[in-house]
């Protein structure tokens, strides 16, 4: 009876030592709780060691330090007047501290599969699927309000990139995210 008592006791042990996850520094640790049927409520920004061996909980673990991200491809464009120009645009951010849970809630569902990159994979996924194709579109909208003409003269192309970098701004802010710096690459 004491060798049963006893191997439950190791046993238990065992489990809650193993069932803990750390959130390394720099990180918000975000932790989801009850699969998170009941929408933002079950999301709560903890620190240190934290217990996940519940079903249905998850901790995603956002980096708070500046990411950095380009594109793979040049894109192709089209100014106003049809002509085509290539842009290989580059940006770096980092996650607003206070907005993490919203960072996660609303990009939970990606892929987080590693990548070769050796970045985060949710991260990772974040850029690829969420930030680069809605900065395409962007990046497209903008091209067309301009003619090759306005493009090539005097700061033609600076005055463009500025416009660009503020509605990415812009989209960034919305999301949880600081732009930090921006470029078109024209």
């Amino acid at each position: 009876m004491k060798q049963l008592k006893f191997l439950l006791i190791v046993l238990v042990a065992i489990i809650a030592t193993t069932s803990c996850q750390r959130v390394a520094p720099n990180y918000a640790g975000v932790l989801m709780e009850n699969y998170g049927k009941d929408g933002k409520s079950d999301f709560t920004v903890v620190s240190g060691k934290v217990n996940v061996c519940e079903p249905g909980t998850e901790l995603f673990q956002v980096p708070l330090f500046d990411q950095r991200g380009e594109f793979a491809e040049p894109v192709t464009l089209k100014a106003a007047d049809n002509t085509e120009f290539n842009a290989r645009p580059t940006y770096s951010y980092k996650v607003i501290k206070e907005r993490a849970i919203d960072v996660v809630f609303d990009n939970k569902h990606i892929d987080k599969a590693d990548t070769e990159s050796g970045k985060d994979g949710f991260m990772q996924s974040l850029e690829d699927n969420i930030l680069e194709p809605r900065i395409y579109d962007l990046i497209k909208e903008e091209s067309r309000k301009h003619t090759t003409d306005s493009l090539m003269a005097n700061g033609g192309s600076l005055i463009f990139e500025k416009r660009l970098e503020q509605i990415v701004e812009s989209e960034f802010e919305k999301r949880g995210l600081k732009l930090l710096t921006f470029s078109a690459q024209l």
